[in-house]
């Protein structure tokens, strides 16, 4: 019980304390685990799981790879498909010959160590990829790259392990051509095979109301678990690329919702991510990561400088993608909870034959611990180097392209801010674009919207058509993009505060301006002729002379504190501008919009 509350509170505690301090979750799990393990002897993995520990941190992984999966949708590989198939095909194959020659060359390990480790090491890992672009937000194509060749990778490294393994294993007992061809065609076919079954089951399952609301996930769940397992039953090691077509399939059909699936593998992400790192670091002694010393720096140094390039460069030859998009994805590779699962299980797999296999694990997670603390603290300013992506984002998503939310768009561009409007009035949308604003003809509650938009620079969002009720499915829609504190909604048009027609607090965002602007009230004083006014404060015009000015009907918007940020004034936050910051606010004044005072 003791060791079981403590993998959870070191794994929960250090993803917490990694989002305070803005640090890759992942350093703080390894450390914490390192501590945890060897360091202290609090946590003993193989005596708190005993046999079922690599039968638990195998169905971890395929969960894990299942929630990726349903995170990739066709659409975007239509654009990126050349590319993903090359990084996957191609990249793979130079990434696994630059691995295998620096773990013989410069780590010095046998030839068939090396071999194994170069096929560990092909994997990304959306744990680790996945946060990352979340955190860096880049824009253009990088982003669904990254996130393909994450997800699709891990399933291609696990079988050309099993293919190195089979080789060690067989050697000199049968012909390494047909073993090697073999394995490739059985986990391509069963894993398949399998994957498309399960989602079937899953859709049919579902689509006949065969089980009731409160049992979708846990029969979903256990779909996902069964597939993983009857596949490596029939073929080692093919039960990844099962659950990954598994998680594909079901995100791409349109016949069934799995919103609940999604919304719940996302929380068990967490916890599984977060278990299995302390665990699997804590099985490692500090001992076997410093005998790899200084070799092993230099060997994670020519990975990142060179293997990964080099691989890149090849793969986006005549891709269509800028300088800058070739960069930026040379310089994203990290290494997660997948390679540390599939080294660990390889090498009790290899100890139970009389293999040599003791660098393997010691290697591999300093591997993870370099290249997760490289690009972890350096790929959101390379990114922002390359001009893909935006530090601190300050723009606005708006809800709504109706006259009101023009104006709001208008003023916040022409002070240099990221605007973007959506609405399903094509008349809207298209004098939106008339007025030289970014604007897309979308329902922001489908889909698509999560998937669609261009979100580079943007980091809040403002929901302002005249349905309350859409406002707030705005904000639940978008709550794993933006922060809540940056979900905004305008106050309600009615008065009708009866429990069964008001609108649940948790589904609100924040309440625009005032708890009296409503949409009908704003967009009737901009129709009668109020204006939105940019008014920069001096010490001779204050807040206090604005007010006297334009009275309690002047309804304060935005202020900008300095040059670059925005803040957004709510009804519980009642804005103090000071001397030298720009107020943007809803005046009935005549005054032209862009006058300073």
């Amino acid at each position: 019980m003791a060791g079981l509350v403590t993998v959870l509170l070191l794994g929960i505690g250090a993803q917490w304390l990694a989002w305070r301090i803005r640090l890759p979750s992942i350093l703080l799990l390894l450390l914490f685990g390192f501590l945890a393990g060897s360091v202290t002897g609090v946590l003993e993995p193989d005596n708190l799981l005993g046999p079922l520990l690599f039968p638990v941190v195998s169905i971890s992984v395929a969960l894990i790879l299942f929630e990726g999966g349903l995170s990739l949708r066709l659409h975007e590989v239509r654009q990126v498909g050349r590319v993903v198939r090359n990084l996957v095909t191609l990249g793979a194959l130079i990434t696994w010959a630059g691995c295998v020659l620096s773990a013989r060359w410069v780590l010095g390990l046998d030839w068939k160590t090396a071999w194994l480790l170069g096929a560990v090491l092909i994997v990304s890992g959306p744990t680790v990829v996945l946060p990352l672009l979340r955190y860096v937000r880049p824009i253009g194509h990088t982003g669904p790259l990254l996130k393909w060749e994450a997800i699709l990778i891990d399933p291609v490294g696990a079988m050309l392990a099993v293919l190195v393994y089979e080789a060690i294993a067989v050697a000199g007992e049968h012909g390494l051509t047909a073993v090697v061809a073999g394995v490739v065609l059985k986990t391509l076919f069963v894993g398949g095979a399998i994957g498309l079954v399960g989602a079937v089951v899953a859709v049919i399952l579902l689509q006949r109301f065969w089980v009731p609301d409160y049992l979708e996930t846990a029969v979903v769940f256990a779909i996902v678990v069964a597939a993983f397992a009857a596949s490596n039953y029939v073929q080692d090691e093919s039960g990844l690329l099962a659950v990954t077509v598994l998680g594909v399939a079901l995100a791409n059909q349109s016949r069934v919702r799995i919103g609940k699936v999604v919304e719940f593998k996302e929380n068990l992400r967490v916890l599984l991510i977060a278990c299995l790192f302390i665990v699997l670091a804590a099985r490692v002694s500090p001992d076997d990561l410093t005998q790899v010393g200084l070799k092993g720096v230099l060997f994670v140094a020519v990975l990142v400088l060179l293997v990964r390039p080099v691989s890149v460069f090849l793969c986006t030859i005549r891709s269509g993608l800028s300088w800058q998009e070739r960069a930026f994805l040379a310089w994203v590779a990290p290494r997660g909870i997948v390679a540390a699962a599939v080294a660990s299980i390889f090498t009790l797999h290899l100890e139970e034959r009389g293999l040599p296999a003791a660098d393997l694990v010691p290697a591999t997670f300093l591997t993870i611990v370099g290249t997760v603390a490289v690009y972890g603290l350096t790929a959101g300013p390379v990114a922002r180097r390359l001009g893909l992506a935006h530090p601190d984002p300050q723009g606005v998503l708006l809800i709504g392209a109706h006259p009101l939310a023009r104006e709001i768009g208008a003023m916040l561009q022409h002070e240099g801010y990221r605007v973007l409007l959506v609405d399903t009035n094509w008349e809207h949308v298209a004098a939106a674009r008339m007025a030289g604003l970014r604007a897309t003809y979308l329902n922001i509650l489908s889909e698509q919207a999560l998937y669609e938009l261009e979100l580079g620079g943007i980091g809040r969002l403002l929901a302002v058509t005249p349905n309350h009720e859409v406002n707030s499915l705005a904000n639940v829609h978008f709550s794993d993009i933006f922060e809540r504190s940056e979900q905004y909604q305008l106050a309600a048009g009615s008065t009708d505060d009866t429990p069964r027609k008001k609108v649940a607090h948790a589904l609100l965002g924040r309440t625009l301006f005032r708890s009296d602007a409503t949409y009908y009230s704003l967009a009737g004083r901009l129709a009668a002729g109020a204006t939105i006014k940019k008014t920069t404060l001096t010490e001779a015009f204050d807040y206090n002379a604005f007010r006297d000015r334009y009275g309690e009907s002047a309804v304060p918007l935005f202020v900008i504190p300095s040059a670059g940020k925005l803040t957004v004034v709510t009804a519980r936050d009642a804005p103090e501008p000071q001397p030298g910051q720009t107020l943007i606010s809803l005046v009935d004044s005549n005054g032209t919009q862009d006058d300073d005072v």
